[in-house]
């Protein structure tokens, strides 16, 4: 990883292979997450200025009946499943009962997420998506963070998930970056699945992607025609096809492939510009365990106006990052974090 290591990131941690003694391109630190959770939404909010105080509810026996039988009736749909489970092992185990029945497969994870996966050929995509927008509503009440609509296509024993996943969230409790920037006027692009996390709000332009070098490609446009404004992109292979499924060799030359992005993104920034490469949460597939970890995040942020970065320390709070970026447009400053732009300007 020639770029992120002379950017810095082998200074953030010890990491095999990236070296330590260099001048770094980029300024480098981690950050911990003072909100409680460690879900992806969770994490881009915080990374946004909002900091919650209490999780969302998570179901580790599934569903109570009382809201399955919402469901149906507001579904005219009975459902199969209803506990928690990997969602590739789900389809595999259940999805030839779905296809005999016609039933939904509801299921749930260590998140605060209400999962519905149903075969392409059984219910069309736009009949699920208003499945889910139904679910949505019926959900609000009980703070359920996500509802997520999980097709798949094939046939048993070759069940597989589609990229036509959609993601349907609560809204942001308190305005974000996003909202404030949009409200003063500037550009605000989401890339990926920003517009899912954020309920849609704060942006005035959003831009989805097929997989990460899709999500690259078009913050790579976005970045050539915007003027003024935040772009905001989540990758989001990292997370659902390497990370939780622990492909240590995809996640590997997906990062190879984001470094080999770089020079050409860097290369587009100019003066007054900036780069911050984060995350949302930890998502490690070498370690036990399908599921997100609540880690320390790294971050690197490159400005082309000062060509030696430095060590900006150990963050209280991802939303530092807001803060910053809420200092770099000048409007009005976020509830949380501390802003680091005059440690990345001097």
């Amino acid at each position: 990883l020639p770029n992120l290591e002379s950017m810095g990131l082998g200074l953030i941690e010890d990491i095999k292979g990236l070296r330590k003694n260099i001048v770094p391109t980029a300024f480098y630190g981690k950050m911990s997450e003072m909100s409680k959770g460690k879900d992806s939404t969770t994490g881009h909010w915080e990374l946004a200025g909002v900091i919650l105080d209490t999780p969302f509810p998570v179901f580790p026996n599934g569903f109570p009946q009382g809201i399955i039988e919402k469901f149906k009736e507001a579904t005219g749909l009975d459902v199969i499943g209803n506990f928690p489970a990997s969602g590739t092992e789900i389809i595999k185990d259940l999805g030839e009962e779905h296809l005999n029945t016609g039933k939904p497969i509801i299921y749930t994870s260590a998140d605060s997420v209400f999962q519905i996966a149903t075969h392409e050929d059984i219910i069309p995509l736009s009949r699920l998506y208003e499945i889910c927008q139904v679910t949505r509503e019926i959900l609000n009440p009980y703070s359920v963070l996500r509802v997520i609509a999980r097709p798949f296509i094939g046939k048993p024993g070759s069940f597989k998930r589609t990229r036509a996943r959609k993601d349907y969230s609560i809204p942001p409790p308190r305005d974000t970056i996003l909202d404030v920037l949009k409200e003063a006027g500037l550009s605000v692009i989401g890339v990926g699945k920003i517009s899912d996390i954020f309920a849609g709000r704060g942006l005035s332009l959003t831009i989805p992607t097929e997989n990460n070098l899709d999500g690259i490609i078009k913050t790579i446009e976005a970045i050539k025609y915007t003027n003024k404004g935040l772009i905001f992109t989540n990758l989001i292979d990292f997370d659902m096809i390497w990370g939780h499924r622990k492909d240590v060799k995809g996640y590997a030359n997906g990062l190879k492939e984001f470094d080999n992005s770089l020079p050409e993104i860097l290369g587009l920034l100019a003066d007054g510009d900036l780069l911050i490469i984060t995350a949302d949460h930890g998502c490690d597939p070498t370690t036990p365990g399908t599921d997100h970890s609540r880690e320390y995040v790294p971050l690197l942020v490159f400005n082309p106006s000062c060509p030696k970065g430095r060590c900006l320390g150990v963050r209280r709070t991802f939303a530092d990052v807001g803060q910053t970026i809420a200092s770099v447009f000048g409007v009005n400053s976020l509830e949380n974090g501390t802003s680091f732009l005059k440690d990345i300007i001097s």
